[in-house]
């Protein structure tokens, strides 16, 4: 044991050395491979970096330039924007101009028209109450041609006294007494229809005539205030001479009533046009038939045939 300890310690101090430079040698070789390996990696990692940047900065400056183009574009776009809707309010503006010009003169011409419509309404207006009037005045005078005739009729024996069927004769005059639920005018065109019209009271005998014969509910009669109120006019245009009117009577009740009825008990009040009545009361002249014989047998002097010199017509003429 004590050679074997002797031998482990008879290692020479020169070997010992020389082992350690190895070490040293080989430290220093594995060091620097390290650092060589380090280098490279870091030069690796710099070189793929700046190959990274300048890929970045390619697409960068690329997407700068997209952008920058984009950008020029959307200027370009906005100011032909601009443009247009500069020009649209221009537009517009001569679009209002136009319009106003153009109410302007439809509002000329509605006024325009307006007025001939007016002119127009007026000119039928006048031509019609022209013709109105020369209607009433030639139905007026050919009544009166037609009374007269039928005076000289009379004073030659002539019996005035005949009247269509169901009519009642009264005073060389025929009367309807008509039935059924009427309005003034309709009444009024039915006595047209029947070639009379509605009556005209001009006394009291005419009156209690009336009275005995119309229905007792009320008739309509032709007595009127259309055209202007409290002026009453009969049909045969002549004004109220004789008047039979119900106490406070007329009232023009509501400012509505123009039309006159006679009651059951022969007064007279006005009522509304509108109102419906069960009956109305017609008139027209009597027809003349041949001379009565006179005392000696032989007929007097002839009157002229209707027909040779003037027919006597069995109706007054149309309603006005």
């Amino acid at each position: 044991m004590e050679g074997r300890r002797y031998a482990g310690f008879s290692e020479s101090p020169r070997k010992r050395c020389c082992r350690q430079r190895l070490l040293l040698v080989l430290l220093g070789m594995l060091t620097t491979a390290l650092w060589a390996g380090l280098l490279t990696l870091l030069l690796l990692w710099h070189w793929d970096t700046m190959r990274t940047l300048r890929q970045l900065e390619v697409s960068a400056a690329r997407n700068v330039s997209q952008v920058s183009r984009d950008l020029h574009r959307y200027q370009s776009d906005q100011m032909a924007q601009k443009s247009q809707a500069a020009q649209l309010s221009r537009n517009m503006q001569e679009l209002q101009a136009r319009q106003k010009q153009m109410e302007s003169q439809d509002s000329e011409l509605s006024w325009n028209l307006d007025r001939l419509l007016a002119d127009l309404s007026d000119t039928k207006s006048q031509s019609l109450n022209q013709r109105r009037a020369a209607s009433d005045s030639l139905e007026k005078l050919q009544e009166e041609v037609e009374k007269l005739w039928m005076q000289i009729l009379v004073s030659k024996g002539s019996a005035c006294n005949t009247c269509p069927e169901r009519w009642l004769h009264f005073q060389q005059k025929c009367y309807y007494f008509g039935k059924g639920a009427k309005r003034w005018v309709q009444a009024r065109f039915t006595c047209s229809d029947l070639e009379g019209r509605l009556v005209s009271v001009h006394s009291q005998e005419e009156q209690d005539f009336l009275t005995k014969h119309a229905d007792k509910r009320g008739s309509w009669i032709g007595l009127r205030d259309l055209d202007l109120e409290g002026e009453f006019i009969w049909m045969d245009g002549s004004p109220v001479g004789y008047s039979n009117w119900n106490p406070r009577e007329p009232n023009n009740q509501d400012q509505g009533e123009d039309c006159v009825m006679m009651r059951g008990s022969g007064k007279w009040n006005d009522a509304s046009c509108r109102s419906q009545l069960d009956a109305w009361v017609c008139e027209r002249l009597a027809t003349c038939g041949p001379p009565a014989p006179s005392a000696s047998g032989d007929l007097s002097e002839p009157a002229p045939p209707l027909g040779s010199e003037r027919p006597l017509p069995n109706s007054l003429g149309p309603p006005h």
